[in-house]
């Protein structure tokens, strides 16, 4: 399928965002929008210099894997039994190739796993050990578990607390008018074990196509999952010609009638931005086509 293109040509955009749900006021400030703003530039920086959207969502979610304030890579929940299990993909809208890790442990960052499943394998999906070993014979250095130990989330463990929103990502255009999503996560918290959400499959938590939009998704991802979330936007845009705002907003309304809530960051291929959610809160951030920032938690 030949890439299409915008009509406005030499655009670049960048959204992103760090999970959603419920985000108390006193824990969630200067640290965390430091962050956001880290990723938006590591993304943005690759898009100025003329660089690919792939490159741009995988560079973004790399700075938000490796900072231990949200729930993928480094930050990651733990699972009932104690352990890290961690999904990831992405998906380049000009090819529709994707590629996705789920399930695994050692895994640094399991983005640039999955984008290495998608150009350098046959397959789209590989899951736990599988997919960790296909890391490693592909120069992936795999971390011990103290590397994903933090005293925050293991204190969740112990309190019980099931935090369902934890997920990070990213969508960009490049100036060639190609699109790009890619989203990471760690779980929820007390996830039984093998429990895969909506970030590894594509067409729930990450969608790209050049003839709609990028779509990464964050949220309840079994609800993401039941009304395929990321692809319904990009659907709703082609077969029923919906603006992105409107699709974004009528898709995450799928979620909310069967109970579910979270977010979600899209671009389209004429560069606008759309980040709608229905939880108290949504880490995210972009930059639009004027070089303009945006870095929000609350509504």
């Amino acid at each position: 399928m030949p890439p299409v293109r915008p009509s406005i040509s030499g655009i670049t955009t960048l959204a992103l965002h760090g999970g959603a749900g419920v985000a108390r006021r006193d824990k969630a400030g200067a640290p965390h929008r430091a962050a956001l703003e880290a990723a938006l530039e590591a993304g943005y920086e690759v898009l100025k210099s003329g660089g690919r959207s792939l490159d741009a969502v995988s560079a973004a979610v790399v700075v938000l894997e490796d900072s231990p304030l949200f729930n993928a890579g480094r930050g990651s929940c733990f699972n009932a039994k104690g352990e890290i299990e961690m999904d990831a993909s992405i998906m380049d809208g000009a090819t529709l190739a994707a590629g996705a890790v789920a399930a695994v442990r050692r895994v640094r960052n399991p983005v640039l796993a999955a984008r290495a499943v998608m150009e350098k394998s046959p397959h789209v999906l590989l899951a736990g050990k599988g997919a960790e070993a296909f890391a490693a014979q592909h120069g992936f250095k795999l971390a011990s578990a103290r590397y994903f130990r933090t005293e925050e989330r293991l204190a969740a463990l112990k309190r019980g607390l099931a935090r369902h929103h934890g997920t990070v990502g990213a969508v960009a255009l490049d100036r060639h008018g190609n699109l790009a999503a890619a989203t990471s996560t760690g779980g929820y918290t007390g996830k039984l074990p093998g429990r895969i959400g909506d970030s590894p499959l594509i067409g729930a938590g990450t969608y790209a196509d050049n003839a709609s939009c990028a779509v990464s998704g964050t949220g309840w991802g079994e609800a993401f999952i039941r009304v395929a979330l990321a692809h319904e936007v990009s659907s709703r845009m082609r077969h029923l010609n919906e603006p992105l705002q409107k699709a974004a907003q009528s898709a995450l309304k799928q979620v909310s009638r069967i109970g579910g809530d979270g977010g979600l960051v899209a671009l389209d291929r004429r560069g606008n931005i759309a980040m709608p959610f229905n939880s108290e809160a949504m880490f995210r951030a972009c930059v639009g086509a004027d070089g303009r920032r945006l870095v929000k938690i609350y509504r």
